[in-house]
């Protein structure tokens, strides 16, 4: 049944995207046909591939509807689970605190017994290891919990995370039924770990289950209106996503409990011929291993009736696209992997939209640029009256080109503004400070991330030529910090953006006048966008906003234990404190696995 599903899915997308490219050809080739119209035509169409996958899979998790699962109430298990915290030169203090708060909650509820801490350093600063040292200490010393937390530092951190992983796979896998891998900014409520193991017991075939982490401890104005956004619309387009890939789901990297065995089995990852930025390490793990796993007949599997499953994002637009440029490296080293043998094709599919989501960018680029280019080099027939912003085209193109206006409007804002609406007027809408506060904070969010879009298709854009011209992102640590950015920092990254704009109103106000209130929504926010950049990193705007009550989310009304406790625990680890004089614990010694080779 789910194969009729995702045919439907696909051919309806495809449909979508063809009857727009149908719709585009009748108005501009309404006098004759160029060159430039047809590469027009077709970039449109694959850029509405990508706009209608989206929107169908947001259409699917607003209308499935999945049985709910059995509740694990009073459920005991005999499995042992290990919770991996990998962490590279990160914030020692804030790390410990999320072990903490996990650890103190498993206590509470008596289900520590089944569980153990593994904080995998691959830290390079010295000074960063020795505090990743002392605070893991002073939580095994105020906890009791030396049997259940374990420190490994490595020293030579090849293969970085993926390779961190496998390293304790090979090492100490085999005393474990489980492991629950996180991010150095994960936080899960213990319930939850509890419960994602009771169904990993239920189902001998699942080999990964994913949850759909929600992003919590935001201030500034730019993190704010991300947390808002994934804590409104994630549980719907993670629905989707379910719904479609069924047994072949997704895995994003943390925040999921995976089968150890099945894992060693099947998800060791080669190294790729050649230099980076496609050969070498696979930077994108995630969607391989997922891969892998399906391959290897289990099921991998995204559940997001799961709640509590939380992570921090970046608190400015600069950090935010810093990460993103690793990601994009590693999704599109895909590209040498989707003929990987005996992939499923749901699998490959996967991949496929791993690129767009960065190929889309310069693809709107280049329809953008090849659109401007167009009335410069072929200037007859002008649509453009002198008393008139809009367009009027020879009927009956004028009532093709708005249909066609009208759907791409749909296909972008509709899924969004259905989610919104619907939330303002259910019972959902409590956990959002009521109704008014869930449309009002979907409109500033709206706005600010339309803004923010030309300045994202150009660091996207920007992060696909280098990697194309062969240049290596490496793997730069994560600057967690929720704090101001200074405008000079914004514009170092940024400064060249604003040239990009200038030139975009200079060129349609010397060529193409009629088109040059169509391009200020995209070239304003280019000129400005070291101002942007730096006032949407801004802490007192968030908590202005916050006042406002402008990307309210239900963590901040009412913050569930797990997270007053962890922040608790940040206050006390970064208080002073004696540094311990003893050297670090090292792992139970357990039964090595093998990794198999992809």
């Amino acid at each position: 049944m789910i194969s009729v599903y995702r045919f439907c899915f696909a051919v309806v997308a495809f449909l979508l995207a063809v009857l727009a490219g149908v719709l585009f050809a009748t108005v501009i080739t309404v006098n004759g046909a160029t060159w430039l119209h047809f590469i027009q035509v077709g970039l449109l169409i694959v850029c509405c591939v990508w706009l209608a996958w989206g929107f169908n899979t947001a259409a699917v998790g607003i209308l499935w509807r999945r049985p709910p699962l059995a509740s694990v109430r009073g459920f005991t298990s005999n499995s042992r689970t290990a919770v991996l915290m990998p962490v590279y030169n990160e914030d020692a203090d804030a790390v410990m605190a999320r072990v903490a708060a996990m650890i103190e909650g498993l206590q509470a509820t008596r289900r520590l017994d089944r569980f153990d801490f593994h904080v995998l350093s691959d830290s390079t600063k010295p000074e960063k290891v020795r505090a990743e040292r002392a605070a893991v200490f002073r939580v095994v010393a105020e906890l009791e919990a030396g049997a259940h937390l374990y420190y490994r530092h490595r020293a030579n951190n090849v293969g970085r995370k993926a390779g961190n992983i496998a390293d304790f796979v090979t090492k100490s896998g085999g005393a474990y039924d489980y492991m629950l891998v996180l991010d150095a900014d994960s936080l899960m409520r213990p319930a939850t770990m509890v419960e994602m193991v009771a169904r990993m017991d239920d189902d001998p075939e699942l080999a990964l289950l994913q949850t759909q982490p929600l992003i919590i401890g935001r201030h500034t104005l730019f993190g704010r209106a991300l947390q808002f956004s994934a804590a409104l619309y994630s549980p719907f387009f993670s629905r989707g996503i379910a719904a479609l890939q069924g047994r072949e789901g997704p895995f994003w990297g943390h925040n999921a409990i995976i089968r150890v065995r099945a894992f060693a089995g099947a998800c060791g990852l080669p190294d790729l011929s050649g230099p980076p930025p496609f050969g070498g390490h696979i930077l994108s793990h995630d969607f391989v291993e997922a891969a892998l796993l399906a391959r290897a007949g289990w099921k991998v599997r995204v559940d997001p009736d799961l709640e509590g499953s939380y992570e921090e994002a970046p608190s400015n637009l600069i950090e935010y696209a810093k990460r993103d440029r690793r990601w994009c490296q590693g999704n599109l080293q895909h590209g040498r992997l989707i003929t990987a043998p005996n992939i499923s094709f749901w699998s490959r599919v996967a991949m496929v939209s791993g690129i767009m989501a960065y190929a889309a960018s310069p693809i709107w680029l280049a329809f953008l640029v090849v659109s401007l280019l167009d009335p410069v080099l072929a200037p007859a027939p002008n649509y453009f009256p002198a008393d008139s912003l809009f367009p009027v085209f020879p009927r009956p193109e004028t009532t093709t080109a708005l249909t066609l206006l009208i759907g791409i409007f749909l296909l972008l804002l509709l899924p969004k503004t259905l989610i919104a609406f619907r939330t303002a007027f259910s019972e959902r809408q409590h956990r959002f400070g009521g109704g008014a506060a869930v449309l009002f904070g979907a409109t500033c969010e709206l706005i600010m991330t339309s803004a923010l879009a030309p300045i994202m298709m150009l660091f996207q854009s920007k992060a696909v030529a280098e990697i194309l011209i062969g240049t290596d992102s490496g793997w730069p640590s994560t600057d967690r910090d929720d704090e101001s950015l200074p405008f000079s920092a914004a514009f170092a990254s940024s400064w060249w953006m604003v040239f990009v704009g200038a030139a975009l109103l200079a060129t349609t106000w010397f060529y193409a006048f009629q088109l040059f209130l169509w391009v200020l929504p995209i070239a304003l926010p280019l000129l400005i966008a070291p101002l942007f950049i730096t006032l949407t990193g801004s802490p007192a705007l968030g908590a202005l906003a916050r006042r406002l009550k402008i990307f309210v989310t239900p963590f901040e009304l009412k913050p569930e234990p797990v997270i007053r406790a962890a922040q608790a625990w940040h206050e006390k680890l970064a208080g002073p404190a004696q540094t311990p004089d003893m050297k670090a614990g090292t792992p139970t010694p357990a039964p090595a696995l093998s990794a198999g080779k992809a």
